[in-house]
């Protein structure tokens, strides 16, 4: 090997350190980023949207039995307006029209329309949730409620573990975990029930029906002055998946203390997209009604 001046060999040195730099970029890990400010961005996200299209994967627990569904959603956000089509059965349900009432197809006896009451039992039957949860909203006041929540300490329970793919696109995974995860006592008050009480303290008002299974048999089936169990948080663990160009969750996976309690995929998510008005009536070309 040629000897060199010792000049000459440290620029030559320092230029294949540069060039390893360039040429190796998988050498250097940038640091992830901030997990509060990803969650915050998305709710400032989600507080922006119009309109949604998507393919919903739901998984919901219901006496310890996991059940499974899928529906294609169509909605837009104000005036509000929703199209559900559940693999036969449809609903149709806009802000304003039809008494409050959602127009439901059941694809089968009683083989006529039906107008039904969102939060009456008929359509709550085996839902963790109503129509007026429909789209992100609601997830969002819960993170941001269990972030408010978290306090100085939001870095103990919240974390960012990188990216993660999921239906096409490159999401950010984060995971919350409250070891401090309970059932505290509440005395209710005058004029609430469980679904006023989950609102209230950002809860699943499913949970609370079903955690006071003996205690109320329905979601009104409470009193002033009566005791009835809530939990702290929402869920002991959270596991999010968060589009990073959109900025919108894709999937939201919830955890009690008998495991999973409720899981929703969000596959061919579309946000924003132009939904022409027709869409919103029961005459639209290919619905039921």
């Amino acid at each position: 090997m040629m000897n060199l001046p010792s000049g000459i060999r440290y620029e030559v040195s320092g230029i294949l350190i540069l060039l390893a730099c360039f040429l190796f970029p998988a050498a250097y890990s940038p640091p992830l980023p901030n997990c509060k400010e990803i969650l915050q961005n998305t709710i400032a996200s989600v507080e922006k949207i119009q309109s949604l299209k998507f393919h919903l994967k739901c998984t919901e627990r219901f006496k310890g039995k996991l059940i499974n569904s899928e529906s294609q959603i169509k909605m837009n956000s104000v005036p509000r307006k929703i199209y559900i089509s559940l693999q036969g059965p449809e609903v149709l349900w806009v802000e304003g029209q039809n008494n409050g009432n959602a127009l439901v197809n059941p694809d089968g006896f009683p083989f006529m329309n039906l107008n039904l009451d969102p939060m009456g039992s008929i359509m709550r039957e085996n839902q963790h949730h109503t129509i007026n949860e429909v789209g992100f909203t609601y997830f969002a006041d819960i993170i941001q409620n269990s972030i408010t929540l978290s306090g100085n300490k939001f870095d103990d329970y919240f974390k960012c573990s990188g990216s993660i793919p999921f239906d096409g696109a490159d999401c950010w995974f984060i995971i919350a975990e409250y070891p401090y995860f309970k059932y505290i006592d509440y005395t209710v008050q005058k004029g609430e029930s469980l679904v006023t009480i989950a609102q209230k303290f950002k809860l699943s008002d499913y949970m609370l029906l079903e955690i006071n299974s003996g205690r109320a048999n329905h979601y009104n089936d409470v009193k002033a002055g009566q005791k009835i169990k809530i939990p702290n948080v929402y869920g002991n663990k959270l596991i999010i998946y968060i589009d990073k160009v959109l900025l919108a969750p894709r999937v939201i996976k919830v955890y009690d203390e008998k495991g999973l309690f409720e899981s929703y995929e969000y596959h061919e998510l579309l946000v924003n997209p132009k939904i022409p008005a027709e869409e919103f009536t029961k005459d639209y070309k290919g619905y039921g009604f």
